[in-house]
């Protein structure tokens, strides 16, 4: 709990230095941070050396800074992430980034969400169901597709924290409980 308010703060200081720039600066401050959470996940030894204590703050700053260079991150980030390791806050980048990244939805008017489904779904039928739930939502919608086969059929539509849950699998479920209790 104390983690996710870290990183809240830290994420809003960010954000609001980042605003004093313009939506600009914002969106390169995200693309610099998408970059790094991929360096994490790509190397789950380097989210370990951000938590663990025997490593000095210069250590875990060197490290960052590297990775910062190499991805061609903006002044911003590198000193933003300088200050986290002084601070001892190396460990909460994860939680730092995805609040980031939820207020800079917020600001762009953007809704993340998933769209699962029991099959493939071509990119004309995609765009077609994203274009009709941007046009429910009132509001642009970044759509992660997936498949998974048990729903075995229909969809599931996850958008913040609201699902959607159309699939034939759970209609069969409300179905078996209304015969169990004799509805």
């Amino acid at each position: 709990m104390t983690e996710h308010i870290v990183a809240r703060r830290y994420a809003r200081a960010l954000f609001a230095l980042g605003r004093k720039e313009g939506l600009q600066k914002l969106e390169k401050l995200g693309q610099d941070f998408d970059a790094l959470e991929v360096a994490l996940k790509a190397s789950p030894n380097l989210a370990d050396l951000y938590k663990n204590p025997l490593f000095s703050a210069e250590e875990k700053n060197r490290v960052a800074q590297e990775i910062l260079g190499a991805i061609g991150a903006d002044e911003y980030t590198k000193r933003f992430c300088a200050l986290l390791a002084e601070k001892g806050r190396m460990g909460s980048l994860g939680d730092i980034i995805a609040v980031y990244r939820d207020l800079l939805d917020v600001e762009k008017g953007v809704l993340r969400g998933e769209l699962v489904t029991a099959v493939p779904i071509d990119d004309k039928k995609r765009s077609a169901v994203r274009k009709q739930l941007e046009q429910q939502a009132g509001r642009a919608l970044d759509l992660a597709y997936s498949v998974d086969p048990g729903i075995l059929g229909g969809i599931i539509l996850k958008v913040g924290d609201r699902v959607l849950d159309s699939s034939l699998r759970a209609q069969l479920s409300f179905l078996k409980e209304n015969i169990k209790r004799g509805v």
